[in-house]
């Protein structure tokens, strides 16, 4: 019989159910139709066609046919151990079962096994959870990758999808944008209840929920995810603002010991503690010894006390998928993976370490000129010998591809406009510590008695950067924080009112040697003194609206830029004192229902806009505040072949053409009645726009300058920063392959052999970080619902640390093709071709490229060494203490002690 008869005759049938023309077999037991199934399909494989020959004769994908194949031989399996218990009950021995039921006994056995039926019942319970998940949700994401996030394979839950699918519930393909990369996107299946469209799923892919179930033992059971442990009020001790509280405003102090208040394996760490099931605690834990008799937590809040403690915590969330409104770790016992504490992680120790290090236009911007002339410099000639040393590249695949890379990252610095770090410059979460003096600072990876500044964002100038003294011999913070904190720093609390009103539940700050007083400082403002920005209250027979967190980012962007343009153009102290003072309201007016056009009329801001920005209403006027404000341009995609490529051979400047795409026009309503602002259809259609950076869609950064010194200095950088990228993206156009040299690949065929297995691993890697991607942006989503109003740098920063979490749990990023030495000499030797090379690279761990192709001095230490520093940090000394005992850098010692 050709394949084609098969074709037409399969065409009547539908899969596992009575849906085509026929039922399966001529058994009414879903038991028969799935026997008849599988001896249908086996006997057309033995025939000799595929499963996608298959496929099309029923005309459904080969993914509905591997799937029900699964779900039979499941089902199949399961009678089959009913059979042989219920014949084992009977008395029967397994080689008496195995001849009735015409088996081997060593298949009897296997039926017989404890926990066989749970196995084969697998395929059941998997489906059944996705059964609950999409009942209770409506919409759930089951695309590639979620199998990792529920603990079951991938064909298990393609199975399970399939069998929801032959009862109705419908499987549809979106794309959703990537987190923190516009005009990309994350293709993405979900799963509905019936008769949802697709068109729907797109319109409120907002309400797309993950599955919060999980399986320890591969689908047999699931978990689902485990609501956080809520502490008792009764356990609770609040230290309300007039006691104390105002100075240590965000720290949770935990009693140590206690299992469920655990942080972790960690002494400090940022968190959200759920309190009586109705309300959470937000802010920096860490153990402490001496709390009051009966107390297991002491809340420090600057709130008065209302004589009521739930009052001075935060109402939790409706959406019991994310109480705190915030992306959290919970803490598990790793052999059951039950939830065992109530500190709920945003940030543990360690984290802060990893956080840029390099300084901001709005940082430097507001010191000397020949500081940030200095340090734009040092950035520039690191990029320039980087360069120099990939052309210097013998390999032209290499070349090409580092080139190409080099210029993508350049072009992001040139908008960006950050400047290299100082020298030990990184970034600490602030913790106070009472004992300490106010011009001191316990920092164990800094030097005992050096000079130390500390730079916080949003940052208005100099007067806001206070300098200390490192001491590291405080018996308090070292009891508190130990020698090794790697990233929190321990200060008087009266300090965080120099750093603009820090408080002490997660914020951080830049910690700068400054033994060379580079860095300036000065006197708080005078103005600023004593100021509350309370005495801006709005009083209850107000008919000024309230500040909702959309008009506060708003108002936020406004304050910002105008304080920045007044720095660089040289306003006075009492002008900026008023412009600053008007950004404390504006931050408090939300949470503290705040009158912010009151404050900005005593404060004269429209006056200093009109002063520094040339109009009461005018916008951000120098290139510091330009840079970086969004603008929106029409949907745009790298230009085709056909077009003359994506790169012009003249120049290497990108080249993109408009996508064309169009979407429906809104404009904002507001009902004459309630007051309720919506979004309707104005009947238009517009061209679909993207936000970009202005200076990333401006050739020249002087378009953006007013003219002043320090811009002229940015844009000079930004400018020779984009002439450079462009240059390397031309280099890259003139390099060609070379054909493998057929000696070297058989002298390296091991290594050849152990490239292509890592490639083929690291492809694999590929449907993982779509769904880490996915994860990301629905967690970005869920905060950015519960905070509206949310700042455009917190987004990206949760968006990246979303990322991060993401990639950990699905298992993305683990698959980077990581290249041996001797591996590198088989790419060097030609052993590789162009084609697969080219691959290779695009999936390699980049940083290994670069060391192999730019050899450096590696970071070592001696065993003597090791020992000795393991003994010292046992024994009670700071890290940095350690390193300058043995002689070597800090970031040498903890490579090392990582290691």
């Amino acid at each position: 019989m050709t394949t084609q008869v098969h074709e037409d005759y399969l065409a009547h049938y539908g899969i596992l159910r009575k849906s085509g023309r026929y039922p399966w077999g001529s058994g009414d037991t879903q038991s028969q139709r799935n026997r008849d199934y599988l001896n249908y399909i086996g006997d057309l494989k033995k025939k000799g066609m595929s499963d996608t020959d298959i496929a099309r004769g029923l005309n459904v994908t080969r993914l509905e046919v591997t799937s029900a194949r699964s779900y039979a031989n499941a089902q199949k399996k399961q009678e089959d151990i009913y059979t042989a218990q219920r014949l084992q009950e009977k008395g029967m021995s397994k080689s008496a079962i195995g001849r009735q039921m015409g088996v081997p006994e060593s298949t009897v056995r296997n039926l017989l096994k404890p926990g066989a039926l749970d196995k084969a019942r697998s395929n059941q319970v998997t489906s059944d959870m996705l059964k609950r998940e999409v009942e209770d949700k409506g919409m759930i994401d089951v695309g590639v990758g979620v199998e990792h996030h529920i603990g079951v394979t991938r064909s298990k839950l393609d199975n399970a999808v399939a069998m929801l699918r032959e009862e109705g519930y419908k499987l549809h393909t979106i794309h959703i944008p990537q987190v923190n990369m516009p005009g990309k996107f994350t293709t993405m299946k979900v799963l509905t209840k019936r008769g949802i469209k697709t068109d729907e799923v797109n319109r409120n892919r907002g309400q797309i929920k993950q599955i919060k179930e999980y399986s320890q033992d591969h689908g047999r059971s699931f978990l689902g995810m485990q609501p956080p442990i809520s502490v008792n009020s009764r356990r609770i001790q609040v230290n309300y603002g007039p006691d104390g509280g105002a100075d240590l405003d965000g720290v949770i102090y935990v009693r140590p010991g206690v299992k469920d208040l655990a942080i972790g394996a960690k002494r400090y760490g940022q968190v959200r503690v759920m309190v009586n099931n109705t309300h959470y605690l937000k802010g920096m834990a860490v153990y402490k010894e001496d709390l009051p008799e009966g107390v297991d937590i002491v809340f420090n809040t600057k709130k008065p006390n209302t004589g009521r403690k739930l009052d001075a915590m935060k109402p939790i969330s409706e959406d019991p998928d994310n109480p705190f409104g915030a992306v959290v770790r919970q803490v598990h016992d790793p052999k059951t993976g039950k939830v065992t504490s109530s500190m709920n992680l945003v940030n543990e120790e360690g984290t802060w370490d990893t956080w840029s290090r390099s300084l901001s236009s709005q940082m430097l911007s507001k010191q000397s000129p020949e500081l940030a002339t200095q340090q734009l410099n040092v950035t520039f000639e690191r990029r320039s010998r980087e360069l120099a040393e990939i052309q210097s590249l013998t390999n032209p695949i290499v070349r090409k591809q580092l080139l190409e890379s080099f210029a993508d990252s350049t072009d992001s610095a040139a908008v960006h406009l950050k400047a290299a770090s100082m020298p030990r410059q990184s970034t600490k979460v602030l913790l106070p510590i009472n004992s300490i003096k106010r011009d001191e600072i316990y920092a164990p990876t800094f030097r005992d008695g050096e000079r130390v500044v500390l730079v916080r964002h949003p940052h208005g100038g100099p007067f806001e950067i206070p300098q200390l003294t490192v001491n590291n011999r405080n018996r308090e913070a070292r009891r508190i924080l130990g020698t090794a904190a790697e990233d929190a720093v321990g200060i008087h609390h009266s300090v965080a009112q120099k750093l603009s009103g820090a408080d002490f539940d997660g914020d951080t700050v830049l910690v700068i040697p400054n033994g060379k007083r580079q860095i300036k400082v000065a006197d708080s403002l005078e103005g600023l003194k004593d100021f509350d920005p309370m005495q801006y209250k709005r009083p209850k027979d107000s008919t000024v609206p309230p500040m909702d967190s959309v008009r506060k980012q708003q108002e936020m962007g406004k304050i910002s830029n105008l304080i920045t343009d007044m720095t660089i153009r040289g306003a006075n102290n009492e002008e900026k004192a008023a412009a600053i003072r008007h950004s404390m309201v504006v931050i408090d007016a939300e949470n503290h229902d705040l009158d912010f056009r009151a404050s900005e009329k005593a404060n004269g801001i429209r006056n200093l806009k009109a002063k520094y920005q040339g109009g009461k209403n005018a916008g951000a006027t120098t290139l510091i505040s330009r840079a970086g404000s969004e603008t929106r341009i029409n949907q745009r995609r790298a230009r085709g072949s056909k077009l003359g490529g994506p790169i012009d051979p003249a120049t290497g400047k990108k080249m993109w053409v408009e996508t064309g795409k169009m979407r429906k026009e809104t404009k904002q309503v507001t009902d004459p009645v309630t007051g309720k602002k919506t979004r309707v259809e104005t009947g238009k259609m517009i061209p679909t726009t993207i936000k970009v950076d202005r200076l990333s869609v401006t050739d020249d950064a002087f378009e953006l300058s007013s003219g002043t010194e320090m811009e002229t200095i940015y844009a000079t950088h930004s400018n020779k920063l984009k002439a450079m990228a462009n240059a390397a993206r031309k280099e890259s156009l003139t390099i060609e392959g070379y054909p493998p040299s057929q000696s070297a690949k058989a002298a390296y065929a091991n290594e050849v052999a152990s490239l292509n297995s890592k490639l083929n691993i690291a492809l694999k890697n590929a449907p993982l970080e779509r769904q880490a991607q996915l994860l990301a942006n629905a967690g970005v989503s869920q905060k950015r619902q519960a905070n509206p109003g949310m700042e455009k740098e917190d987004v990206k920063k949760i968006g990246q640390q979303a990322l991060t979490e993401m990639r950990t749990r699905t298992g993305a990023g683990k698959t980077k093709i990581v290249i041996t030495q001797s591996e590198w000499n088989a790419i060097q030797a030609k052993a590789i071709s162009k084609t697969k090379l080219e691959s290779i690279l695009d999936n390699a761990d980049i940083e290994t490229v670069k060391r192999l192709a730019l050899p450096k001095e590696a970071l070592k230490m001696s065993s003597a060494k090791m020992l000795r520093a393991q003994s010292m940090l046992a024994s009670g000394a700071t890290q940095a203490e350690i390193a300058d005992a043995l002689g070597v850098g800090l970031t040498t010692l903890k490579v090392a002690l990582n290691e």
